[in-house]
């Protein structure tokens, strides 16, 4: 298994390839092989460094598929895209034999919503195969998780978390420089609750592992703009990933790659620029 990430100055870009009937804001587009290999050669056209590939929805109130049904949407187009492409690969799953099949044809990372609680093995497979794992919080499951969720302590309850859950990977003797953390704005959260972890992204990367934000077009964007499709939410989560990058964010997670990468390209040139002398005699 070659080494999947490495932290950097500037930010990844994970795009988002669901191979599902019914995710939130695509489900349905790119359940045909074809259709999905061609998006994600798109996305990768449009700057991304990371596709993240899933074969079941997690929106809220979505129901679980098997691991059969799982590994029929993802295996193929994640074989067909390792012949193709040296992109790095992330699989999208909860479960061990998806996760398993996946590393098998060559997918680097594994980004678990779970944070490995609910299938016992998957710590074994990211032992075994040294692979980076992204833990993400959600307060419940994908069905329960936004019926009435509370806080005393949202970002501190979070980070607490994650922390647990980065103990859990060097208990079984597994670097936290492994690791990729996610705070799962939109699982489990109200708007606030949302904001609130947004305001305080920086706090996350006191725990020493990489930061992963995940806003593309989630509901809580659309509470705050009005704006009620979800396919129109990507100004909006341009807003949102500029600020979480502005704040030490090292992974973003969206569906409109092109126009992330553009937005990084202004921030990373007017962060970089420092003499406005030497700029003029070039």
């Amino acid at each position: 298994m070659r080494i999947a990430l490495k932290k950097r100055e500037k930010p990844y870009i994970m795009g988002v390839v669901n191979c599902t009937p019914d995710s939130f804001s695509d489900g349905g587009l790119y359940l045909n092989i074809d259709k999905a290999y061609s998006h994600a050669m798109e996305l990768i056209e449009e700057g991304a460094d990371i596709l993240d590939i899933g074969g079941e929805s997690t929106r809220p109130f979505s129901e679980p598929v098997p691991a059969e049904e799982e590994i029929k949407r993802t295996i193929p187009l994640i074989r067909r895209l390792r012949k193709r492409t040296d992109v790095l690969l992330s699989i999208d799953t909860q479960k061990y034999e998806v996760a398993r099949l996946a590393i098998s044809e060559g997918v680097d990372i594994i980004n678990d919503i779970s944070a490995l609680r609910r299938d016992a093995n998957m710590i074994n497979l990211i032992k075994e195969h040294h692979i980076p794992v992204c833990l993400m919080h959600m307060k419940g499951t994908p069905q329960n998780m936004q019926l009435s969720p509370t806080y005393t302590d949202c970002v501190g309850e979070v980070y607490e978390f994650l922390e647990e859950r980065l103990l859990f990977l060097e208990q079984h003797d597994i670097s936290r420089n492994l690791a990729i953390i996610d705070p799962g704005v939109g699982f489990g959260k109200l708007l606030e609750h949302n904001l609130l972890l947004l305001a305080n992204i920086k706090r996350f990367k006191g725990l020493g592992a990489m930061v992963l934000v995940g806003v593309s077009r989630k509901s809580f964007l659309g509470a705050i703009t009005g704006i009620e499709e979800p396919i129109r939410r990507d100004i909006p989560t341009l807003g949102a990933v500029a600020w979480s990058v502005l704040n030490g964010t090292d992974i973003v997670r969206v569906h409109n790659v092109r126009w992330t990468a553009e937005m990084l390209k202004v921030i990373e040139a007017i962060r970089d620029f420092k003499d406005f002398d030497e700029f003029m005699k070039t």
